[in-house]
């Protein structure tokens, strides 16, 4: 039974051990659809359209198709590159509840729970990290991946080399929403040419322009697809205040302490400031009023103070 164990745990060490070889790998191959996607759309049939003069109506349409791809597209790799160069929030060495983070403020914790250390860590009122050696703030989880625990952990997501937690989440939810919108762009404005392909009429361009746009098309479609599922997901979470780790975790749970109603629940994640729900950034004065968006305090409903994750 011990060797079973060991074995187990060893393969889950070469499984995250090969989740962190994949970085490069994984970022590689998201530009590289991009790039694919780039060629079949803006270099094989719309830019050509826009020059060749055959009618005002599909000049129009080539610059109007042209226009908004290139502005999802800065959307998508802005949001992109936010989720995978921003840290997604760690524990800060010195940080220590002063509160029961269980019972909420009505019943602070003593001196020595206060200063918890890892022989209290069978404390029911202290979360202890016996992996990373500290004490957990509410909703932190560790990462097998990448080795730590991380604030307000949703999952580890392998096409961003990266966790998803409090002070990334949003961003990899814009990365999810404006992938859809260009995937589905895509799908739609590379429709025509891949339906041209099971026709009997000859078709313009070069074994090789037409292979990219059947795959940018087979790729297109497929990722909107399984993103509109995610994204689906995800916005569900927000509108319960809830993370995919939490969402299994109270799966058996009716009420969740954290669930202060959708506008409350979507201002955690987004922020107040309007001007910047649709961009990966924060106003100042958001930052600065909500204190959710740093990972550490989270505003509860106070007759769910006493439930325990």
């Amino acid at each position: 039974m011990y060797r079973s164990g060991t074995v187990m745990a060893w393969n889950v060490f070469r499984f995250c051990t090969a989740l962190r070889g994949l970085g490069s790998i994984m970022i590689l191959l998201v530009l590289g659809v991009v790039g694919v996607t780039y060629y079949a759309v803006v270099l094989t049939n719309y830019g050509p359209s826009l020059f060749s003069g055959a009618g005002i109506l599909d000049a129009l349409i080539a610059l109007a198709v042209l226009l908004l791809f290139h502005c999802l597209l800065v959307m998508l790799l802005w949001s992109y590159f936010s989720v995978v160069f921003t840290d997604p929030g760690s524990v800060p060495p010195s940080w220590k509840p002063v509160l029961d983070e269980e019972r909420g403020d009505t019943d602070p914790l003593t001196a020595s729970e206060f200063g918890a250390s890892p022989a209290d860590a069978t404390n029911p009122r202290v979360r202890f990290c016996k992996k990373c050696n500290q004490l957990k703030p509410p909703r932190c989880h560790h990462c097998s991946v990448c080795g730590r625990c991380v604030l307000k952990m949703d999952h580890h997501c392998v096409w961003v080399v990266n966790c998803v937690g409090a002070l990334n989440y949003k961003y990899f939810l814009l990365f999810l929403f404006y992938t859809f919108l260009e995937t589905t762009l895509v799908t739609l404005a590379l429709l025509p040419q891949f339906i041209a392909f099971f026709s009997d009429g000859e078709i313009p361009g070069t074994p090789g322009t037409l292979a990219t746009t059947f795959l940018a098309f087979v790729f297109n479609l497929a990722f909107a697809l399984s993103v509109l599922g995610f994204l689906i997901m995800h916005i569900s979470l927000v509108a319960g205040n809830t993370t995919t780790i939490e969402a299994y975790e109270k799966k058996t749970t009716p009420k969740w302490r954290y669930d202060l109603g959708r506008k409350r629940n979507f201002e955690q994640v987004f922020g107040l400031d309007k001007r910047y729900w649709f961009i990966p950034a924060y106003s100042e004065e958001d930052l600065r009023r909500i204190p959710a968006l740093h990972g550490l305090e989270y505003p509860s409903k106070p007759e769910l103070e006493s439930q325990e994750f």
